[in-house]
């Protein structure tokens, strides 16, 4: 037989617990073909490649991330890295200069947090940007700030800044003038100026994003929220998925959860249950191991960063302030219950305990009715959680995804509005393993920094950036983040069968990395080295390290044996 590619020497991580480490890999038409066979009965070999000895590991998969958001930061000015709001004015001075008077600034990636909670002011902003109207998204995603000519823009096109917004607040000072600080569902006052992007802009930032990924060892993302909502960019997002693909710009394996408000009421026959969804019943598992669609994403609360993630007890400091539901219960309830009933399985965004009281209220209502799904059910964040909804998330099989390196960014401020018993379980790990419940691997970026291996140290020290430890009890080993990254990941998704593990039949998609992330002490797992990535048997990044020869063995080329 005449195998695609022969990987040797080689410290092969398999993630399979009947085979945890192997040597060697055969890899035929994508797949993982077999590990470790005898020397005497290798198969001959189009191209065989000398690992040299580097660790290799199944390819890294995040399973919560935002990869149009992120791209479009990589387009759009950057505040991520500012020191200040001088230097923010400072910057955005800079890129105004070379736009026409009428185009926005376009800013990404500021975080109050790591200002003390500071917000740009919006005349500061108008002088600074010489007139012309500013947009600045928050990392969090869940607010933004626009200057006083963007608001004027605003209210030009009709909008009310002194209406109430169903889940939503237009920040304003004692005098009772906006401030330019949008709230969650506030933020759509200027995305209904700027959205849709054009779907070349959305691929342009799929292929950066994409491209990026290979660079850190990820090989499957799940894009937490398409084409509707505050998040997403365009109603034909998905198109742009297929487009980005079709043209080779897609360099890692997508799975997209549409936003519920994408869905609608699609007619059928009277004996048809009502349900929420897209026409033609296209619903959760539509696509192949490229491109496949992923479960609905349904926002119930805020964010944590913004104090506006729905708790039980209020926030230390901020008397009466427990966040709050970005939609009505009975209407959250009812529309997740719709989409189910079409098909779609469930990720609902809840952050706060309250929030995620109703988000395990919903989805165990929802299995226990219509049944389960090839797709576990999921709850993203739990960034405040309680120990007996960690057991009823158990009992129910529902995946929660929580995002450990929040707490290596952000975890002093979240830590001092939560206060220490809440700190002690917030972004669980060490308790969901104890309990038997899936741990995926998984950033928000651009929320937060996405580098799966720098994630992993999270996991393992959590340490904030003070150097303090950020729930003790819920730390977890090395072996058990890379687990995560890797075959917890696949669990959460539904691709258990075919990613996640280095084992005969799995996807080709594996890492080279310079160490075993699990041998390591923890403070050096994210000085981890990503050597070369793999997709589907193919070296997409670092192929020049780990040049393919055809056809040969390198151990036997001086006899001239030829694998065989």
């Amino acid at each position: 037989m005449l195998v695609d590619l022969l990987i040797r020497n080689a410290r092969i991580l398999t993630q399979d617990p009947a085979q945890p480490v192997a040597e060697s890999l055969l890899i035929h038409d994508g797949k993982v073909l077999a590990l470790d066979v005898d020397r005497q009965s290798v198969p001959r070999a189009r191209r065989v490649v000398d690992a040299e000895g580097a660790v290799v590991v199944p390819g890294f998969n995040d399973v919560h991330a935002h990869s149009v958001w992120f791209g479009l930061g990589l387009m759009e000015v950057n505040l991520g890295s500012v020191a200040s709001l001088e230097e923010a004015y400072a910057v955005i001075a800079e890129a105004a200069a070379s736009l026409a008077q009428d185009e926005w600034v376009v800013a990404s990636g500021y975080s109050p947090l790591l200002h003390n909670g500071a917000q740009p002011d919006r005349d500061r902003l108008d002088a600074a940007s010489g007139g012309r109207p500013v947009w600045i998204k928050h990392s969090s995603g869940h607010a933004c700030n626009v200057n006083g000519i963007a608001l004027d823009l605003i209210v030009a096109r009709g909008a009310d800044l002194a209406a109430p917004i169903d889940g939503g607040v237009v920040a304003r000072d004692a005098a009772g003038r906006p401030t330019g600080l949008l709230e969650e569902n506030a933020m759509r006052l200027v995305q209904d100026i700027m959205l849709p992007y054009p779907l070349a802009t959305i691929e342009r930032a799929l292929d950066l994003a994409t491209s990026h990924y290979l660079t850190e060892g990820i090989t499957s993302v799940t894009d937490a929220g398409i084409a509707g909502g505050w998040i997403g960019y365009s109603p034909r997002e998905f198109g742009a998925y297929q487009s980005a693909r079709d043209k080779g710009l897609l360099s890692v394996r997508m799975q997209p959860m549409m936003v519920l408000d994408a869905l609608h009421t699609v007619p059928g026959h009277d004996a048809d249950p009502d349900s929420r969804g897209l026409d033609a019943g296209i619903r959760t598992g539509l696509g192949d191991d490229w491109l496949r669609l992923g479960p609905v994403k349904i926002f119930s609360d805020g964010s944590l960063l913004g104090s506006t993630a729905y708790v039980t007890e209020e926030y230390v400091g901020c008397p009466h302030n427990h966040g709050y539901l970005q939609m009505d219960a009975h209407e959250l309830r009812s529309s997740a219950l719709e989409a189910y009933r079409a098909g779609w399985t469930i990720a609902m965004h809840a952050i706060g305990d309250h929030a995620v009281d109703h988000a395990i209220d919903i989805i165990t209502e929802a299995q226990e009715t219509y049944g389960r799904k090839p797709l576990p059910n999921r709850i993203e964040h739990g960034g405040v959680i309680r120990p007996e909804q960690l057991d009823r998330i158990a009992a129910a099989g529902i995946v929660l995804v929580p995002q450990p390196h929040f707490i290596t960014e952000f975890g002093d401020g979240m830590a001092k509005l939560l206060g220490p018993e809440r700190t002690a379980t917030s972004y669980p790990a060490n308790s969901l393993l104890k309990r038997g419940a899936t741990l995926p691997g998984s950033s928000d970026r651009p929320v937060s920094n996405g580098r799966p291996l720098d994630v992993m140290q999270s996991f393992v020290q959590r340490l904030t950036p003070s150097g303090e430890v950020y729930g003790p009890d819920e730390r977890i080993t090395g072996a058990e983040a890379l687990y995560a990254y890797t075959a917890g990941s696949a669990a959460a998704t539904g691709t258990e069968g075919t990613r996640g593990r280095l084992m005969p039949g799995m996807l080709a998609d594996l890492v080279f990395l310079n160490q075993d992330p699990t041998a390591v002490e923890p403070s050096q797992i994210g000085a981890t080295q990503v050597l070369a990535t793999m997709v589907g048997g193919e070296i997409r990044y670092g192929a020049e390290i780990f040049p393919a020869q055809e056809g040969r063995d390198p151990a036997m080329a001086s006899t001239g044996e030829e694998t065989r």
